[in-house]
């Protein structure tokens, strides 16, 4: 790599000051680590795992199954929570924290492999965050600001950050034909990755791809590549907490869930169309520049997914849009001096600008919404409210009956639910178990299939809005929203 070269000081000292601005942004996030999406299903992981690193059994219900929430990051930090004593939400702050590190060096490493400009890091982190659209959205594995105020502690931001890592490592590899321990090495990490997050696994794998080809391997680089791919799949296929290969088969149990993704994709993306636009000169120089090859596949595989109506595959969408906000990044960091320079940050400033203007309401996290300005508050969506209110009553390992939305935190203070509050491909009774609990609750179920719902699942509490018309429950705590936390008044026997 050559020596970094000084970009204009301004630009390197005002792209840099709003890095840190954005940095300290998340630092405060994580101190409130907001309630929302995904948070209790990753809480349930690491308290599963304190209580039992060897068999910790399904996240959600209690039930004996393999999970694919129990990656090698959740192991790490089931294992901090189990030798500390630190309360799970503790332990997803401290996990939150690592996360932040790995992403914010992996951009400098992976963005130092492409540009020695000095702006060039401060000014890609810029894009990856703000560098999306006018319609607000947030998802695991996507990394505007808001989305990642939501899922900083999710497992996900571990494995974005480990890929840029990967990039980073993979583009020095092939330039220096380095050797059989760091090959292997590359193998173990790429496994990681796709064990902690399969979807942001895609994306890694299809990033590390568009890295090599780009290197222009030779031969010996083919072989260490190969030995690679074989410690690799050696690693996944002898994880011992869930079957990785068997995950090929969940694909239809998952696309309705992420149908969604590919709704209203101009409002959610159309500032990356300067990144696109700034691909098309890297292409004219390089028709095998690494960013165009990976923005290449990522469309490929986020197109084949919308034809095909395997909606899953638009979790790959990451792949379309990093390489464009990198692109775009480093077109204004590398330009030279003149009109077209002027230009091409102009255009960017805009749209950071007009990009962050829509995740504004971010800072609501960490500002109180009556302190914030009108414009700013009417951008401002509150978190939820947690279930720490039950904690008094409910017990490590009681079993809960809720409906949907409560299901899906409920289980990070240690209860269990009656149906998983997600998806579940390894749960062979998912169907069964989600039946009871739409029977349980419906009106006019009679007072007997209650009791054999009760006692079959060895339910100890309900928690429901309002009072329901149902027998045999004391109502013993109340929560937001009007909800109630009832007693069963006879005890289950199962």
């Amino acid at each position: 790599m050559s020596t970094i070269r000084a970009t204009p000081p301004k630009t390197a000292v005002v792209a840099g000051a709003a890095g840190a601005l954005v940095l300290v942004l998340l630092l405060l996030v994580i101190v409130r680590l907001p309630w929302a999406g995904d948070l209790g299903i990753h809480a349930a992981t690491v308290e599963r795992l304190r209580h039992s690193l060897a068999d910790p059994g399904n996240p959600l219900v209690d039930a004996d199954t393999p999970s694919p929430y129990y990656s090698p990051w959740m192991l790490v930090l089931g294992c901090v929570a189990r030798v500390t004593g630190l309360s799970v939400f503790v332990v997803l702050r401290l996990g939150a924290l690592a996360g932040l590190a790995l992403l914010v060096t992996g951009v400098w490493r992976y963005v130092r492999t492409l540009s020695a400009e000095r702006a060039a890091p401060a000014l890609a982190l810029l894009c990856l965050v703000f560098l999306w659209g006018t319609t607000l959205f947030a998802w695991s594995g996507f990394l505007g600001l808001n989305s990642l105020a939501l899922t900083v502690s999710y497992p996900s931001l571990f494995a974005l950050g480990a890929a840029l890592h990967l990039w980073a490592w993979l583009a020095r590899a092939v330039r220096t034909e380095a050797g059989w321990g760091v090959w292997l090495g590359l193998g173990l990490l790429w496994a990681v990755i796709l064990l902690c997050h399969q979807f942001s696994g895609v994306v890694a794998s299809l990033g590390a791809l568009a890295t090599v080809v780009a290197g222009r391997p030779g031969r010996a680089v083919g072989t260490r590549l190969a030995g690679a791919l074989a410690v690799g799949a050696v690693v996944l296929w002898a994880w011992p907490y869930y079957d990785f290969f068997a995950l090929f088969g969940a694909g239809a149990d998952l696309e309705s869930v992420h149908r969604g993704l590919y709704r209203d994709l101009p409002g959610r993306y159309w500032l990356v169309l300067l990144g696109v636009a700034a691909l098309v000169p890297r292409w004219r120089r390089d028709r095998l520049d690494p960013l165009v090859l990976f923005f290449g596949l990522g469309v490929l595989v986020v197109a084949a997914g919308w034809l095909g109506g395997h909606y899953s595959w638009g979790r790959a969408l990451p792949a379309v849009l990093i390489p464009a906000q990198l692109a775009a990044a480093l077109a204004v960091a590398g330009a030279r001096p003149g009109r077209w320079r002027t230009a091409w940050a102009a255009a960017l400033t805009a749209a950071l600008l007009a990009g962050a203007w829509t995740q504004i309401g971010t800072v609501g996290y960490v500002v109180p919404r009556s302190a914030l300005p009108q414009a700013v508050a009417e951008k401002y969506r509150e978190p939820w409210a947690g279930y720490h209110w039950l904690t008094p009553w409910v017990r490590y390992g009681d079993v809960v009956m809720a409906r949907t939305l409560p299901a899906r935190q409920i289980p990070a203070y240690g209860p269990y639910t009656v149906a998983p509050g997600y998806p579940d491909f390894f749960l062979p009774d998912e169907d069964r178990r989600a039946a009871a609990v739409r029977t349980y609750f419906a009106p006019g179920t009679p007072r007997e299939v209650r009791r054999a719902i009760v006692r079959a699942y060895g339910v100890r509490w309900v928690v429901d809005r309002g009072s329901p018309a149902v027998e045999g429950l004391r109502g013993v705590a109340r929560g937001p929203d009007g909800q109630v936390l009832y007693e069963v008044l006879t005890p289950p026997a199962g």
